[in-house]
């Protein structure tokens, strides 16, 4: 597992999860209950802290870091699309972050909230709970729906069993 100590700072990793081999885990961060990272995907706690919540998705090529001082929170049941770059904001459980999104810093994403693909949640702004958030700047344009949630429910416990599956099934091709 790619884990690095920086300063005195290590990170924790729940044994229950799974950090892909091409990941990079740096100093004070912690990583919950099933979680799974992805291939490429860059949690750097060097002078911040991470926190990623149980059962979340940090998918290929996710960078997560936050601030001198501050952290960032990553609730449970959170599944943070690819590419996506999340700095240093609280993001709610269940949470859906869109490809090629950002989170900037002191941002707030609501529990069940979704943002959109692409889209830029700006510095201290907010997405409520169930609010579904698009564009650059990201701005709210409906709410979530129980369909929604059911489907959402689906994917993200196909993510929960690939740190099983990936732990057991994953090896390399000989040539």
């Amino acid at each position: 597992m790619p884990l690095f100590e920086f300063e005195g700072k290590v990170p924790v990793v729940d044994e229950t999860a799974y950090v892909f081999p091409t990941a990079v885990v740096i100093g004070n961060v912690k990583i919950g209950r099933e979680v799974w990272v992805g291939p490429g995907a860059v949690l750097r706690g060097d002078y911040g802290e991470i926190e990623v919540g149980d059962y979340t998705a940090v998918e290929d090529n996710v960078v997560i870091h936050a601030r001198p001082g501050e952290k960032t929170t990553i609730g449970k049941h959170v599944t943070l699309g690819h590419m996506s770059v999340i700095h240093t904001p609280i993001i709610g459980d269940w949470a859906v972050i869109g490809m090629n999104s950002t989170i900037s810093d002191f941002a707030k994403v609501g529990t069940w909230a979704a943002v959109a693909e692409g889209a830029v949640v700006r510095n201290r702004s907010e997405i409520p709970e169930e609010g579904i958030a698009a564009g650059v700047p990201a701005k709210v344009i409906g709410k979530v729906t129980e369909e929604y949630k059911k489907l959402w429910e689906d994917y993200k416990n196909n993510y929960n069993t690939f740190c099983r599956r990936y732990r057991d099934n994953l090896a390399p091709v000989k040539k």
